[in-house]
């Protein structure tokens, strides 16, 4: 047992920071009920409710179903480009970057061989994953950090998209001139196998859940309802999704609110870091990003800034830049090399160069 759970550590980086980092806090402030009241429960509540919905769409094939009928009408190599750059960065929005990309990387490395463009794939993946992190930039759902740190800022929907609409769409306008200038219009014929047909009425379950998920985010549904409402259906529909979800991430998160919530104990810490952060949120949340990626990032600086928004910018741009700035960079990465080993290297210069540039030109915006 002890074996499995230091496997385990080893293997997810993240959690054992966080772990180590909420224990050696309890030094300085010694465990008490007070420790309940640090937790962001609603964060927690959403998160985990999105990671059981959305398995339960991608277990119905829904994704792979909408980018089949999508594709099916592509008949050109931009055409094809185009398709799963802007599936992966549309549907990070409301799916998160991480499942977007765990869904469509795998499916667009199978077009690029079904179409022979097997000298675009380091380019198209890389650009996948810039795409699906920033389209998860403009929604509170679209990744863990925005899901916390629209729960901490008091922000309203309208003002949150208000104020990730710029770059979202900065983002969109890049992304569409990488496609228009670095692919040829040569035509394509790709055959699209139309896979089963949907069940319905599931898919019909899982989208109401997942309604019900945006009405909580938007403030109109307790999350303590929203909570009960999913666990019991899922426990109806199919309980064995709840094996699926990430409880790492849950826990990473628990970790991260230890710490913060016991270094806002120390007082004098508190009014030497929020003063060294005074107007540097943004660069500061690019800059930790890229060394211990977005979400810790986010969740460790939340705790001296009193600019929240900033630091939403901050942390979301910051998951451009190195393999590491956001973890969900990893899927892609990790997909590619498995086919193909021998473009690692590749892909890794293009990954760099191709978000160094995004990273630059909106910082900036």
């Amino acid at each position: 047992m002890v074996h499995k759970l230091l496997g385990w550590l080893r293997r997810d980086v993240v959690l054992t920071v966080s772990l180590v980092l909420a224990a050696a806090s309890c030094l300085a402030v010694p465990p008490s009920g007070a420790y309940w009241s640090y937790i962001d429960y609603d964060t927690l509540i959403i998160l985990f409710c999105l990671m059981l919905i959305v398995e339960g769409l991608r277990r119905q094939n829904v994704f792979h179903a909408i980018a089949a009928r999508v594709l099916s009408r592509v008949d050109t190599a931009r055409g094809l480009a185009f398709t799963l750059i802007f599936l992966c960065f549309l549907s990070s929005m409301l799916i998160t970057n991480d499942v977007a990309l765990i869904t469509f990387v795998p499916f667009g490395l199978m077009m690029m061989r079904m179409a022979d463009m097997r000298e675009r794939l380091t380019y198209t993946v890389a650009l996948m994953t810039v795409a699906a992190n920033l389209g998860s930039m403009l929604t509170p759902i679209g990744n863990p950090q925005n899901l916390y740190l629209f729960s901490l800022s008091g922000l309203s929907l309208p003002g949150f998209l208000a104020l990730t609409g710029p770059f979202a769409a900065g983002a969109a306008v890049l992304l569409a001139l990488c496609v228009f200038f670095g692919y040829r219009q040569s035509m394509l014929t790709i055959q699209v196998g139309k896979g089963e047909p949907l069940d319905r009425k599931s898919v019909g379950c899982y989208g109401a859940l997942f309604l019900l998920c945006l009405l909580t985010v938007a403030g109109l549904i307790p999350h303590a309802v929203l909570l009960v409402l999913v666990i019991l259906v899922l426990l109806w529909k199919d309980r064995t999704l709840f094996r699926q979800v990430d409880y790492s991430l849950i826990l990473t998160f628990t970790f991260f609110f230890i710490f913060v919530g016991n270094m806002k104990q120390l007082e004098g810490l508190q009014v030497w870091i929020s003063g060294a952060m005074a107007g540097r949120e943004r660069l500061l949340g690019v800059l930790v990003s890229q060394v211990i990626s977005n979400v810790p990032a986010a969740m460790l600086l939340s705790g001296y800034s009193s600019d929240i928004p900033a630091l939403i910018v901050g942390t979301n741009l910051g998951g451009l830049g190195t393999l590491i700035a956001s973890m969900a960079s990893l899927i892609s990465y990790k997909q590619l090399a498995n086919q193909y080993p021998h473009k690692k290297k590749k892909y890794l210069a293009v990954f760099t160069l191709v978000n160094v540039a995004f990273l630059l030109i909106l910082y900036w915006l």
